[in-house]
């Protein structure tokens, strides 16, 4: 019998490695990608929401975002959303779309953003450490109550130990690919 349930304990570790992919999307990497605009927060009909709540966010170019509002009426506050948000875009009222040209990074912004992603990996694989360290305590108090033998104590820790490294490399092999998007 088995009392290290791989399943959950690979549910929790794929989803930390989901929350990691879309936090490190947030990461400019010089390219324009949806995920820079997705959860900007606009004022829109009175209340504060997620800009990808209000239409759709395309990639006209390598460098150029487009938003098209689903009702032209929060034109103006999408528009002085963005603008307020502080990300180094102008937004421009294109007709019934907004466009916004990313900027050139500098080295130094490339090397403050692979710093952000190197804390952001480090949080991850402290989440995967955590859920780790939880289920191999659930091991122990089993070995001490005798519901499992010292075997199945080894084993279970062992394939605790696989499935942990196998997720924390999935982790920095993402890590690496954002790296390479970041320097350009």
């Amino acid at each position: 019998m088995d009392m290290l349930n791989q399943t959950e304990l690979k549910g929790k570790m794929d989803k930390t490695v989901a929350i990691f992919v879309g936090d490190i999307g947030t990461i400019r990497t010089g390219r324009a990608t949806p995920a820079l605009l997705e959860n900007v927060m606009v004022t829109a009909y009175g209340n504060p929401m997620k800009l990808i709540e209000l239409g759709s966010i395309g990639v006209s170019d390598a460098r150029t975002l487009t938003f098209v509002p689903w009702d032209m009426s929060v034109m103006r506050e999408v528009s002085n959303g963005i603008a307020a948000a502080n990300l180094g875009m102008n937004p421009v009222v294109d007709g019934e779309m907004i466009r916004m040209s990313l900027p050139m990074l500098t080295t130094q912004q490339r090397e403050e953003f692979v710093k952000l992603l190197g804390r952001k990996l480090e949080g991850a694989r402290g989440i995967i450490r955590d859920i780790r360290a939880n289920a191999r305590k659930g091991l122990q108090d089993e070995k001490q109550k005798r519901i499992i033998s010292e075997d199945m104590y080894k084993r279970d820790e062992d394939t605790l130990q696989k499935i942990t490294d196998e997720y924390i490399g999935k982790l920095e092999d993402l890590a690496k690919k954002k790296e390479v998007e970041i320097r350009g």
